[in-house]
Parts: structure tokens; C-alpha cells; sequence
């Protein structure tokens, strides 16, 4: 796997470069054409916490993984172990998708497969209501994410948790 290690106001030493290297590198195991898969990551301070961002994309599916620590060394570490869970988590999902995308192509049985993957379908009522509400409505059902009609803008608005355990809101026209 080929490693672009990008430095967001942040040098870049030789140690941070081979210690990401070695890390990333153990990923190889799992992909199949490592010479043609590429990791891309960003390390960068905030206050006195140093992020790292890496992302994986390939021909079938993209695996990213972001931590932050104190320590850039102990961030990379869990990075690198949030990806191989990533990927030994899917593993089976993704074999079997892919093998179902490739019997896909051969049958070109387009809305057969389509129908597949949704296993389930939901219709809900979107009643008018605040933001405050709305979270509200979202941790008593204790979901991450909540539909609902903002009575502010009079929009399809979806709150969601973000990681760093704020809220989200997305609008629809």
C-alpha cells in the first residue's frame, strides 16, 4: 500500500512518517493488489490534541478512520487498529456483497439487486417541531439520528449525534 502522509500546519518528521508507514503498512494483509491501493493522511494539531485522519479508498469501498490523542504516536496506533477492526468486521459482509455485485453484473438483473438490499422500509409522520424537541424525541428513542419538520424554517431537517457528542442538523428543500 502506497502511504500519502499530508502534515495540516504540522511538519512532518521522518520518525511520524515511519511510524504511520509501519502501522498502516500491517494493513496489507488484507488487499488483495496492495501496490494499487492508496492510504491518504492528514495529521494536524488542535490545542494540545494531535488528530490523525486516514482514508482508504478502493476499486470496492472506502475504510476511514480518525482519532485524537494527546499523543501522535499513541493516535496513529489507534487509527491503525480502528481500521483492521473496520476491515475484519466487514470482511464477510463485503465478500459477500461484492460476490453478489459480480453475479449482478453477469445477470444484469439491475432492480433484482437493488430490491435486496433493502431489508426494510419505514414510513413516519413529520410533525412540526423545535430543535430542542427534536433531540429531546432522539434520546428518548435513543437513536442517532431523527427526522423531523423544523418549525424554525418550516424544512425536512434530520438531527444527528456527531463523535464529539454535539448535534448535527441536515436541511432539505
Amino acid at each position: 500500500m502506497r502511504i500519502d502522509i499530508r502534515g495540516d500546519k504540522l511538519k512532518v518528521t521522518e520518525a511520524i512518517k515511519n511510524h504511520i508507514e509501519e502501522k498502516l503498512g500491517k494493513l496489507d494483509r488484507y488487499f488483495e493488489n496492495k501496490e494499487e491501493i492508496k492510504a491518504y493522511v492528514v495529521i494536524r494539531a488542535r490545542n494540545n490534541k494531535e488528530i490523525i485522519e486516514v482514508t482508504v479508498p478502493t476499486p470496492k469501498f472506502t475504510l476511514r478512520a480518525e482519532e485524537i490523542h494527546e499523543d501522535l504516536y499513541a493516535a496513529t496506533d489507534l487509527v491503525a487498529d480502528k481500521l483492521e477492526r473496520q476491515i475484519r468486521k466487514n470482511k464477510t459482509r463485503l465478500r459477500k456483497h461484492f460476490k453478489e455485485v459480480l453475479q449482478y453484473e453477469l445477470l444484469n438483473d439491475i432492480e433484482e439487486e437493488n430490491e435486496r438490499n433493502i431489508v426494510k422500509r419505514k414510513h413516519i409522520e413529520l410533525r412540526p417541531m423545535s430543535e430542542e424537541e427534536a433531540i429531546l424525541q432522539m434520546e428518548l428513542l435513543d437513536h442517532d439520528f431523527y427526522f423531523f419538520k423544523n418549525n424554525d424554517t418550516d424544512k425536512i431537517s434530520v438531527l444527528y449525534k456527531r463523535k464529539d457528542g454535539f448535534y448535527g442538523i441536515i436541511e432539505g428543500d
